[in-house]
């Protein structure tokens, strides 16, 4: 039998085409699921090249169809197939897949993908778009999962993006800030300079509330009325609240009916310091009338209100530290001056650090680290043991 020749009265194998009308080779095979492909080429060295990978593709159970399959192909995948994620966390997800990939690195094909494409998106989202590593951290998590998924599914036959956000961290020396507790005098001057200041004053049940439970400041502004137990002296502590921003660029408050993790959920012992700021909160807002206006998902009846009734935002609660600290060193540089004493000045933190600090005094005075475990709601004890509430000193009678 007569074998096909190219112009060049090369002998093609089988599968292997030469089309005069589109100047170009191919070549078509069929796999095991009786579904047929083809591969194309200007030249027949290029083809046999391609040939030749398709071959080892096959022979290593790669998926020859995925040739075309892209990021954003990929992404919507695991989107689909990842379940468990509490909603406001798919949210977030979402929105930063949206924002920072879809039209950029989403559109490469993941064949093409290498750990030097990804090195150079990381530091393009920190270099030219200014993205905090820490921000980088959930692109990342839900890119390296996606990958992770088609490494398993056979699409690819390795992970580009593994150790690369390290590689860029490394590369920008970065390491992680940590979060400091305040120490005895610091705590107390803050507590001290809101309880004193009329401009502030309103803000100290719940600053009062943060240092007295160390709770997450996701669970403080989702807590209810219901959650208190006044006669038992306990707080429940059993869902959370996000506030993040949606695909149309709006900030949302939602409903997380679960707390971030499974020991999230909790009981806290009420504090009678704490139990007397709950109080203060209710009378200060019967005072001036405000009443809980907010409803998300069917939870109402919030303890700690803004002035229209709604919730506080997170950013507005580390803005209101700010405005603290900066108002507080202030003043106390000028008594510093004029008592002709070194000033006791505030250190720049934010309502996370009041957790840290909660737990700083906490460990001062207990010794159980299961307990503080328990406590702080955290799921795997290591956490707790390796963070560092380092500002630890002799136990000693402490203010909240």
């Amino acid at each position: 039998m007569q074998r096909r020749k190219d112009p060049k009265g090369r002998v093609l194998k089988d599968g292997e085409r030469f089309k005069p009308k589109e100047n170009r080779y191919s070549y078509r095979w069929t796999d095991k699921q009786g579904k047929r492909h083809s591969i194309y080429a200007s030249s027949l060295e290029e083809l046999r090249k391609r040939e030749a990978e398709t071959a080892n593709d096959i022979y290593e159970g790669i998926r020859t169809e995925s040739k075309n399959v892209t990021v954003n192909d990929m992404y919507q995948a695991w989107k689909t197939d990842k379940k468990g994620l509490r909603s406001s966390t798919r949210g977030n997800y979402s929105y930063m897949y949206d924002q920072y990939v879809k039209d950029g690195f989403g559109k490469i094909k993941l064949k093409d993908v290498r750990k030097s494409d990804v090195r150079r998106f990381y530091n393009e989202l920190h270099d030219t778009r200014n993205l905090s590593f820490n921000t980088i951290e959930i692109i990342h998590n839900v890119i390296h999962q996606l990958f992770a998924l088609a490494v398993d599914d056979e699409y690819i036959r390795n992970n580009p993006t593994d150790m690369a956000l390290k590689d860029c961290k490394l590369a920008h020396n970065y390491q992680r800030p940590k979060r400091h507790a305040l120490m005895i005098p610091e705590q107390t001057a803050f507590i001290e300079y809101i309880k004193n200041n009329p401009q502030f004053r309103h803000w100290l049940p719940l600053f009062t509330f943060f240092l007295g439970t160390g709770c997450r400041v996701s669970e403080v502004i989702a807590l209810r009325w219901e959650d208190i137990d006044f006669e038992d002296g306990i707080i429940s502590i059993n869902h959370g609240i996000t506030y993040y921003q949606r695909e149309t660029k709006v900030c949302k408050f939602q409903i997380s009916e679960r707390t971030k993790t499974e020991a999230g959920t909790r009981i806290i012992p009420m504090l009678s310091d704490v139990k007397q700021a709950i109080l203060d909160e209710k009378k200060y807002q019967e005072e001036i009338g405000i009443k809980c206006l907010a409803n998300y998902n069917g939870y109402t009846n919030f303890i700690f209100l803004n002035r229209f009734g709604d919730l506080h935002n997170p950013e507005t609660i580390n803005r209101t530290i700010k405005r603290i600290i900066l108002a507080h060193n202030i003043e106390e540089t000028d008594k510093a001056d004029a008592e002709n004493r070194e000033p006791l000045l505030l250190p720049d933190f934010s309502c996370h650090n009041l957790r840290h600090t909660f737990a700083t005094r906490y460990c001062e005075n207990e010794s159980n680290i299961k307990v503080i475990q328990e406590i702080l709601g955290h799921k795997d004890i290591a956490t707790t043991v390796n963070t560092p509430y380092g500002h630890i000193i002799i136990p000693q009678p402490y203010p909240i």
